[in-house]
């Protein structure tokens, strides 16, 4: 008992420096390696899109980086988390070469790759999981054929992918909303699973700091952008996140913001480029834009009111998951 309660102080340990570790490490290679990234040429269509011309971007190469290594240095991670670090890293790796396009890659090529890395991430999660779902207001959960929980999980891992990445946009505001949706993820998960602090939970407090890190540099005004590299690999992550707490439709209202904020565009330029239809035609998307415009929010104002949103959320969640 004495040497099993000494191991188990000893792994705590190491985990607890592994936090400090990836914290630390994002804020120095942040501080370091912002000079070699690549430069952002602002953008026309979007609100002071003009501004962020000339800052570094594609910062999301440099935390996600520090992720791997953290995980792979205090996590201990088996087969399948390995695999989906290995995922994180190639959506990480397919935003950052975007970034450091001198033409920006064309939206069927980027929609394409994130639909490669989402199947590969549904056969990953059923080759080591089962297809049950479960669902936090009712208690009840359901098990659905494998063929249809892959492609439901694929649609997940593609629109958390492609509305992340859209809600990047106002310094600061997709990295806070990914940080209240993980974290939020991480406390369901601890209520209702016994993956326990050596499971995927941890993974998620490791990623959660090296945004964190990122943020550092990013808080209005920012010295520096995530780029594609950070968007979509926290899109990938977040997705799945929600599938390892066995409840994945609980990702609606933990990222409900981040889906409205980014999604309300996708679903308008598709509406209107493949079937005709106009929707939403005095909104601006994504909605950031819209508040910042029309309702003359400050950058400041767009990002706290949009996570206290967020938050509100999110603690009803967390209230359905108690015990």
């Amino acid at each position: 008992m004495i040497n099993y309660l000494a191991g188990e102080a000893g792994s705590r340990t190491v985990a607890f420096l592994g936090i400090l570790f990836a914290f630390a490490a994002t804020c120095l290679t942040m501080y370091k390696g912002m000079d070699f990234l690549p430069k952002d040429h602002g953008r026309d269509f979007a609100v002071d899109g003009k501004k962020s011309a000339g800052k570094p971007r594609g910062a999301g190469f440099l935390f996600v980086l520090v992720f791997i290594a953290a995980a792979l240095l205090f996590a201990r991670p088996g087969r399948e988390m390995v695999i989906y670090l290995i995922l994180v890293g190639a959506a990480m790796l397919t935003g950052f070469l975007d970034d450091c396009a001198k033409t920006p890659w064309g939206e069927y090529k980027k929609g394409l790759l994130d639909l490669v890395i989402a199947v590969m991430t549904a056969v990953t999660f059923l080759n080591f999981n089962s297809s049950e779902v479960s669902f936090l207001l009712t208690g009840k959960a359901v098990v659905l054929p494998p063929v249809l929980f892959a492609v439901l999980a694929v649609i997940l891992v593609w629109v958390s992918i492609n509305v992340t990445n859209c809600s990047d946009g106002v310094d600061g505001l997709s990295g806070t909303l990914t940080i209240i949706t993980l974290m939020t993820i991480f406390l369901v998960d601890m209520l209702v699973s016994e993956s326990g602090e050596g499971g995927f939970p941890y993974l998620i407090l490791l990623f959660a700091v090296c945004i964190l890190g990122y943020l550092w540099y990013n808080a209005t005004p920012s010295r520096l952008m995530m780029g594609d590299a950070g968007s979509r690999a926290m899109g990938l992550f977040i997705s799945i996140a929600v599938l390892k707490t066995g409840s994945p439709f609980l990702y609606i209202p933990v990222a409900l913001v981040l889906i409205l904020d980014g999604g309300l565009g996708l679903v308008k330029v598709s509406l209107l480029r493949f079937l005709k239809i106009r929707i939403l035609t005095k909104v601006r998307t994504p909605l950031h834009d819209q508040a910042r415009k029309v309702w003359e929010w400050s950058n400041t104002q767009t990002v706290f009111r949009f996570a206290i949103i967020q938050i509100m959320l999110c603690a009803a969640v967390i209230y359905l998951a108690l015990p």
